[in-house]
C-alpha cells in the first residue's frame, strides 16, 4: 500500500503559512514505513529541530482505479479515519528556498499518525465532519469537511490521473489551520466530532 498526502487544502492554512492558494492538488507520498498506529508514542528525530503536527482526515482506498470519472469517485473509498502528518518545518523550509522537493521534511519513519478507520456508512454526513486536535489537552486544530478546497472525489480524480490507486492506499486529504510545533513530553489527542480517535505522546 502507499501513503498519498495533499497539502494546502485548506485556505486558512496555506494562508497561515504565507502559501499561494493551490489550482490543483499539492501531492507528496510517504512510505508505508511512516505509519504510526495503535496510539504509540512519536519519537522526535534528531535530524530537526521544529516538528509540527498537522491533523486531518484520511481516505482508505477500496479498489483499484486509474483515471477515475467524478461520478464514480465516492464510490473508491470506503472508511476514513484521522491522522497527523507531522513535518520538519525546518527541513521544508530549507528545502523550498532552494527548490528543492521537501519529501525529507515530511516522510521520515513513523510521520503518519493513523487512527482505527470507521466505515463511511457510518458517518452521517462525510462532506460535513467536525474534526479537532489537542495538544496537552488544548484545542490547537479545529477544521471541517465543508471547507476543503478539494473535495475527496475532486482528489481520487485528480491523483488517479497519475497514480494508479489500490485497495489499502490512504489518502491523507489536508490540514485546517492551526498547525504548530511538538516538544517532548507532548501528548495529542486526535478527534471525529465528539469520537475520540488517537493518542499520542511525543518522547
Amino acid at each position: 500500500m502507499k501513503v498519498i498526502a495533499i497539502g494546502r487544502n485548506y485556505i486558512d492554512h496555506a494562508k497561515e503559512l504565507n502559501n499561494p492558494i493551490p489550482q490543483e492538488p499539492v501531492v507528496f507520498m510517504k512510505p508505508d514505513t511512516a505509519l504510526l498506529k495503535d496510539n504509540k508514542d512519536f519519537y522526535y528525530p534528531e535530524f530537526s529541530n521544529d516538528i509540527h503536527y498537522e491533523a486531518e482526515i484520511v481516505l482508505r482506498i477500496c479498489k483499484e482505479g486509474k483515471h477515475v470519472s467524478q461520478k464514480f469517485a465516492n464510490t473508491y473509498f470506503d472508511a476514513i479515519g484521522l491522522g497527523i502528518d507531522f513535518t520538519a518545518r525546518d527541513i521544508q523550509q530549507k528545502h523550498k528556498e532552494k527548490g528543492l522537493p521537501w519529501e525529507l521534511a515530511k516522510s521520515f519513519d513513523g510521520s503518519a499518525v493513523i487512527s482505527p478507520l470507521i466505515p463511511k456508512e457510518e458517518i452521517d454526513d462525510l462532506k460535513n465532519l467536525d474534526f479537532s486536535l489537542l495538544k496537552n489537552k488544548e484545542t490547537v486544530q479545529q477544521g471541517n469537511t465543508k471547507d476543503m478546497i478539494f473535495s475527496y472525489d475532486d482528489l481520487i480524480v485528480y491523483i488517479s490521473k497519475f497514480i494508479t490507486l489500490r485497495k489499502g492506499d490512504l489518502i491523507y486529504t489536508g490540514t485546517p489551520a492551526g498547525v504548530g510545533p511538538v516538544v517532548i513530553g507532548d501528548t495529542l489527542v486526535g478527534f471525529i466530532g465528539e469520537k475520540q480517535m488517537f493518542s499520542c505522546t511525543i518522547k
